[in-house]
C-alpha cells in the first residue's frame, strides 16, 4: 500500500512537470533566439528564454549570459566557444537533474515491490505447511493450506502490479527526458556554431 501510494504520487508529480515542459515550443524558441542573435540583439534573445522557461530555455539563457560577459572582454571566438560550451554543459547537468528528479523512487519501487510480493509468498507457504503440520494430514489441514496459498498468490500479484505501475511510467518519463537532453545538446551546438561563424 505504501509503495503504491508513493509510486502514484511520484508518477502524478512527474507527469505534470513533463506535460508543462512539452507545451513549450522549443523549436520556435531556438529559432527566435538565433534570429535575435543574427540581429545582434542579445537582450531580446535572453528575454525570449526568460519568457519560455523550462530546462532548455534555462540552459540557453546560461550560455547567452556567458556570451554577453565574454563579448565585453573582447575574447577570441575560440575562447568564447569553449567557455560558452562548458557553461552550457555544466548548466545542462543541473537542468537534467531537475528533469529526472524523483525518477529513482520509481526504480526503487519497481525493484522492491516484487521482492515484497515474494516475501508474502514465502510467509504464505510457511503458513500452509504449518497448517499441514498441525493437522497431521492433508484432509484435515486443507483449509489452512488453502489460506496460506491464497496469501502467497495475492501478495505476489500485488507486488507485480505495483512494480508495473512504477516501471511503465518510468520508461515513458525516461524517453521524454532523453528527448529534452537531445534538444539541449542541439541548442548547445547551435549557439557554439553561431559564436564561431558570427563573432
Amino acid at each position: 500500500m505504501i509503495c503504491s501510494l508513493i509510486s502514484l504520487a511520484v508518477v502524478y508529480d512527474r507527469w505534470l512537470a513533463f506535460r508543462a515542459n512539452r507545451k513549450i515550443d522549443t523549436r520556435s524558441l531556438r529559432s527566435k533566439v538565433l534570429a535575435h542573435l543574427r540581429k545582434n540583439d542579445l537582450s531580446a534573445a535572453m528575454e525570449e528564454c526568460k519568457a519560455a522557461r523550462g530546462p532548455l530555455a534555462s540552459v540557453i539563457l546560461a550560455g547567452l549570459r556567458s556570451y554577453d560577459q565574454l563579448k565585453g572582454k573582447n575574447e577570441s571566438s575560440e575562447t568564447m566557444r569553449l567557455v560558452v560550451g562548458q557553461v552550457m554543459d555544466d548548466y545542462s547537468a543541473q537542468a537534467m537533474s531537475v528533469v529526472n528528479k524523483r525518477l529513482d523512487v520509481l526504480t526503487t519501487i519497481g525493484t522492491a515491490a516484487p521482492l515484497l510480493g515474494m516475501t508474502g509468498t514465502v510467509t504464505g507457504m510457511i503458513a500452509s505447511f504449518s497448517g499441514l503440520a498441525e493437522a497431521g494430514s492433508m484432509a484435515g489441514g486443507g483449509g489452512e493450506v488453502a489460506n496460506g496459498i491464497s496469501e502467497a498468490m495475492v501478495t505476489t500479484a500485488a507486488g507485480l502490479i505495483i512494480a508495473l505501475l512504477a516501471v511503465i511510467p518510468q520508461s515513458v518519463f525516461n524517453r521524454w527526458s532523453d528527448e529534452i537532453e537531445l534538444e539541449i545538446e542541439e541548442a548547445n551546438s547551435e549557439l557554439v556554431e553561431f559564436i564561431l561563424t558570427h563573432h
